[in-house]
């Protein structure tokens, strides 16, 4: 059947016939623009990337090249600075690293070892890449480089390599540090090399959640249950950054990925990526529209100071202190006034062609990976959580208070 024609130009050039299936991805351009148009100056701050992961072209780019606090996705070097040396035989995934003074004073998303814990590499891994946790990303360093600065010599010299020309790390965890940098640019280089060098480790950046004893640690990267195809890879936050996430996601065999830097919220951020992604997934009938970009490492390098955006982000006008263990709160509307609404009416209008919205609410699809501290053929025994804890004493003094009580009814009986 013919599609019903919604735009016939009749010239002397070709005859332009689009159907409204073809016509659902520039409605959803439309819908952001609208949102943008509508944003106040904090989103003009903002930086976002999108790139197609396996030819690294450029699908969209704003800021992409302005330098940035990376914070937390810091890690992502972190990660593939320990997995190439790995590959190169200077340790292995059970290798046992030990929680020093130093890695235990980190603040302050942490895993909360004591000083001489030891944790393999692949556990400090997967505890690293979930919980965002800042002693391990140290305790790795520290096992693998040495020291801090000895590890950040080894991340300077991959970012070099791969061509990250905008980037200087300090150190493995993304805490605030002079000269601590990168763009939106470099992390979409990074995570390309990623994808491409460590496929067999695809799985680390693609965890859900964790499970340390009986705690239950989940992923800051809620896009990996609220997104169809979401595979991936880190968020991150301090204040002078905002907050920041590499995303991936794979449709119909095509793997994408999206870099958002400066959002105003951990849920702006994963809503904005996922506005970055589908637009991607759906714009190849139309991508005649939009001018070639080239690749992400033709993009051009700029001499700029990083934004610092404490104020905006820290500042008394906010609900909660924000963070990543309460990045879930939009405080958009707050902040933008009308901001917020635009942002509903942008989201109401993106859907994927199956008819499912793009971002749906959390859901558990994978259970937790099981981590743990000590040798890989003798864990240590997790302890319980505090809340675990709490709840027992509980539990154990409600039996002793209602013995009491019970025979002092039998004793007013006799």
């Amino acid at each position: 059947m013919e599609p019903t024609p919604l735009l016939n130009a009749r010239s002397t050039g070709p005859r332009i016939v689009i159907s409204l299936t073809q016509l659902r991805p520039l409605l959803i351009g439309f819908a952001a623009l609208a949102f943008g148009l509508t944003a106040t100056t904090r989103a003009q701050a903002e930086a976002k990337l999108l790139i197609d992961a396996a030819s690294g072209k450029v699908l969209y780019a704003s800021n992409a090249t302005q330098p940035w606090y990376p914070a937390s996705v810091t890690k992502l070097m972190t990660a593939y600075t320990t997995l190439r040396a790995i590959r190169e035989g200077r340790l292995t995934f059970n290798t046992l690293l030990t929680v020093s003074r130093n890695a235990a004073a980190q603040q302050p998303t942490k895993m909360g070892f004591k000083v001489g814990t030891r944790v393999t590499v692949d556990n400090a891994l997967k505890m690293m890449m979930v919980k965002s946790a800042n002693d391990i990303a140290v305790t790795i360093a520290e096992g693998v480089g040495g020291s801090i600065a000895g590890f950040a010599d080894m991340m300077n010299a991959n970012a070099r390599r791969l061509g990250m020309t905008e980037s200087h790390f300090v150190n493995p965890n993304g805490l605030p540090a002079e000269n601590h940098v990168t763009s939106a640019r470099d992390l979409a280089i990074l995570a390309r090399a990623l994808i491409k060098e460590f496929p067999q480790d695809d799985f680390y950046w693609h965890i859900h959640s964790i499970r340390y004893g009986n705690r239950i640690i989940h992923n800051y990267n809620t896009l990996l249950d609220r997104y169809p195809g979401a595979d991936g890879m880190k968020t991150g936050f301090i204040c002078a950054s905002g907050f920041n996430l590499v995303a991936s996601a794979t449709r119909d065999g095509r793997r994408l990925i999206a870099v958002v830097l400066g959002s105003y919220s951990g849920l702006t951020r994963t809503q904005e990526a996922a506005q970055l992604l589908e637009t991607g997934f759906n714009s190849g009938a139309l991508s005649w529209l939009t001018p070639s970009l080239g690749t992400v490492n033709e993009l051009a390098p700029i001499d700029a100071q990083p934004p610092n955006l404490r104020d905006e982000m820290c500042g008394g006008h906010r609900r909660k202190p924000p963070s990543e263990d309460n990045d879930e709160e939009d405080n958009s509307a707050t902040a933008d006034g009308d901001a917020g609404s635009a942002q509903a009416f942008m989201l109401s209008n993106l859907k994927a062609t199956a008819g499912k919205y793009v971002l749906g609410p959390p859901v558990d699809t994978e259970p937790p990976v099981v981590v743990f501290t000590g040798p890989a053929d003798n864990p240590d025994k997790a302890p319980q959580t505090v809340t675990a804890k709490k709840k027992h004493h509980k539990k154990k003094a409600a039996k002793r208070h209602s013995k009491p009580r019970k025979a002092k009814l039998s004793t007013a009986k006799k």
